[in-house]
């Protein structure tokens, strides 16, 4: 099991440790609800560096990552960062990204921690541009600033402005003393935030540093349990939950990030599906009564009929109640449909609702 360059930092401050993705992860340091709160009215930090990087560079670097991922990339500017996904050849999906243009030629790939050999063997298997390739997962570290006080907490250690880094772009320059980072507001909780990526070496100082300017805004560590429960209420989708390489991007709901101005790995595929009736469509649900969902738990209707799964499902921290995503029959998708989750021998009744849960 891999560590990050700060797990003896999660460990000193008494975080609960867990594998997750091959690597040792703080799960939680006070609690769920407690840090999920920290985030959504304070300023929390999480340790993300499990996840991946790929640099890619070169004259067809941009062909490269047009051929394999959904979005239309031509349409980013030095300083802008995308969404998208790795259609796979079948039109499921290899895994979601974010896609930041360094510069003219440069690209970086930031994917899932479970997924970085399956990535890099995958980007690879469709290089035949000659597109220069760089692994860098296991040089960089990431972390996640995030919370409505995070850029006045942190305004102190940066010559950059940071109201000014708007949500999906990005800066390269100092931070917390460190020359040549990214400081980027691509957040995963709904609440505002940016992210810090900095070499292994550096990231101790920048945590420290972090927690120095932030001690009067009530900053504190977060663990990936809250992540989980802070991107849920935003209806983010979760690679291996909600999205595999089974599920498309057209039934997740991702029809915004499948660009079929530009020809890609199952453009094809993707555009006949559109043209189609869905099968099944994620959708974002509310308990009627009291109970928590969770993954794997049927979706039935009324008449108790299997009508789906659920992909992810939580007591929700800030709306008190069950909230959940699952693929149900289109029939089933509108806003206000009437579905039941079978909860152990109970079949409780749920409202189909419209994302974000959390509407802040």
């Amino acid at each position: 099991m891999k560590n990050t360059a700060l797990t003896d930092t999660h460990i000193a401050l008494g975080a609960k440790m867990v594998p997750f993705a091959g690597y040792n992860m703080p799960v939680q340091y006070e609690g769920v609800n407690i840090e999920h709160e920290t985030v959504r009215h304070a300023v929390g930090v999480f340790d993300v560096s499990h996840m991946g990087e790929f640099l890619i560079e070169g004259p067809s670097a941009l062909d490269l990552v047009q051929k394999v991922t959904s979005n239309d990339a031509s349409k980013l500017s030095p300083g802008k960062a995308q969404y998208s996904c790795f259609p796979n050849d079948n039109g499921g999906i290899v895994d979601d990204l974010i896609v930041y243009m360094i510069k003219e030629n440069q690209y970086l790939l930031v994917v899932n921690a479970s997924n970085i050999e399956k990535d890099w063997n995958w980007i690879s298997s469709k290089n035949d541009v000659g597109a220069t390739m760089r692994n860098l997962s296991d040089d960089y570290s990431l972390l996640a600033i995030q919370g409505p006080k995070a850029i006045e907490a942190m305004q102190s250690l940066t010559s950059h402005d940071l109201s000014e880094i708007k949500f999906y772009n990005f800066v390269v320059g100092d931070f917390a003393g460190i020359e040549h980072v990214i400081i980027s507001a691509t957040g995963y909780t709904g609440s505002g935030g940016f992210e810090i990526y900095c070499k292994n070496s550096e990231v101790k100082q920048v945590w420290d540093k972090v927690f120095e300017a932030g001690v009067d805004f009530g900053i504190k560590p977060i663990g990936l349990a809250a992540r989980d429960t802070l991107r849920l209420e935003m209806g983010y989708c979760l690679y291996g939950n909600d999205i595999d390489d089974t599920t498309s991007p057209l039934e997740a709901g991702l029809g915004w990030i499948t660009k079929f101005t530009k020809v890609f790995t199952s453009s094809d595929k993707l555009s006949e599906e559109k043209k189609r009736v869905l099968k099944r469509k994620l959708v974002a649900f509310e308990l009627d009564e009291k109970g928590i969902p969770r993954s794997g738990y049927d979706i039935v209707d009324s008449n108790g009929k299997l009508i789906g799964k659920v992909t992810s499902g939580t007591m929700s921290p800030s709306l008190k109640k069950g909230i959940g995503l699952g693929y149900v029959a289109p029939i089933f998708s509108d806003f206000g449909s009437k579905i039941h989750i079978q909860i152990r021998k109970n079949a409780v009744p749920a409202t189909v609702v419209k994302l974000p849960f959390y509407k802040g």
